[in-house]
């Protein structure tokens, strides 16, 4: 069996291995910089459905469906689904897998979901219970403004520190068999939280998080920065990463040159005015099921730590003062 590594780590003995993956995202994203990486990009954000929710739950069950054809499996051959989203319970992924017919663990980690997801799968296939797991994510940006912000036909102005919640699914398959690219180990997150309360400032409520991760996964495995050919961030967006550089360097880790944001990676902010990036479920998610994966297959990168992130507010605690807690969740992945 796996074992635990230092403070907030693990490893795992058994081969745990990333079979497939999917990625679903809507026409904004289908514009950026990783078009190309996308399996599907869509034209209606509303996937012909009366409502943003329903848009969103209609375009995970597709996803998943995707990623099942992809590896040509039945969804009787997935032991569990571990998937969540940013809405009210979780209803994006519930009402999409309802008819689904497979055991469900509704998860929340905010953003971070894809990364909880997948540590949370890789545990269950380590401790011998599941052999197939199926992991999601998603966000949708009209649903996301409507629940934390403000409705769009206000057409509120948004400050330069906002990130725009990408629109998306991502999906992908854990397995105790498979070829090549496998989960090694973990580093789990705590809350972290000084005391941001700017729902528009998501990148700096989130960033200490991420960087408590970054500094103890590189403390429990004794290693330096360069163990990795790269370190990806979930959903800081610009102001998030090079907050999160400065606080790894205050630990005495120098993180510049092998570290990104997939926040900044999804989106052109010169030509798609996305101010401070991407964020959402669907920020790391569809990144990592597009353009990391790919990278991966291909070789061109062997080894990363993979770390969603996340901002645990509601509606509720924002509209009573409360901070935002940060969480971020560390997978290591080997080719």
């Amino acid at each position: 069996m796996g074992k635990h590594i230092g403070k907030q780590s693990a490893i795992f003995d058994k081969d745990i291995f990333i079979i497939n993956t999917a990625s679903t995202v809507g026409k904004k994203e289908g514009e950026g910089p990783l078009k190309d990486y996308f399996d599907v990009i869509l034209e209606d954000s509303l996937c012909g459905e009366d409502s943003w929710e329903k848009a969103e739950s209609k375009m995970v069950n597709e996803n998943m469906k995707l990623v099942m054809q992809k590896e040509k499996l039945q969804f009787s051959d997935i032991d569990y689904i571990y998937a969540g989203d940013l809405l009210n319970q979780s209803s994006g992924s519930n009402y999409a897998i309802r008819d689904l017919n497979v055991p469900f663990f509704g998860i929340f980690g905010a953003c971070s979901t894809i990364g909880e997801g997948m540590a949370l799968g890789a545990i269950n296939i380590e401790s011998g219970v599941g052999r197939k797991i199926l992991v999601g994510a998603s966000s949708h940006f009209c649903a996301a403004e409507k629940q934390f912000r403000f409705p769009l036909g206000l057409g509120t102005q948004r400050p330069l520190t906002s990130t725009w919640t990408v629109t998306g699914a991502a999906a992908l398959i854990l397995s105790d068999t498979g070829k090549s690219i496998k989960i090694k180990g973990i580093t789990t997150g705590k809350i972290v939280d000084l005391g941001i309360k700017d729902a528009n400032n998501m990148g700096s409520a989130m960033a200490p998080a991420a960087a408590d991760v970054i500094i103890n996964n590189l403390k429990d495995f004794n290693i330096q920065p360069d163990y990795y050919d790269m370190i990806f961030t979930g959903d800081l967006g610009y102001v998030g990463k090079q907050l999160t550089i400065e606080l790894v360097q205050k630990a005495g880790y120098d993180i510049s040159k092998n570290y990104t944001d997939c926040g900044i990676e999804i989106f052109d902010k010169n030509t798609q005015d996305t101010h401070s990036g991407g964020s959402g479920c669907a920020c790391a998610g569809t990144t990592f099921a597009g353009m990391i994966y790919d990278k991966l297959k291909k070789g061109e990168l062997n080894r990363i730590l993979f770390i969603p992130t996340g901002a645990l507010m509601s509606p509720t605690s924002i509209q009573q003062g409360e901070s935002i807690a940060g969480i971020a969740h560390g997978i290591i992945i080997e080719r």
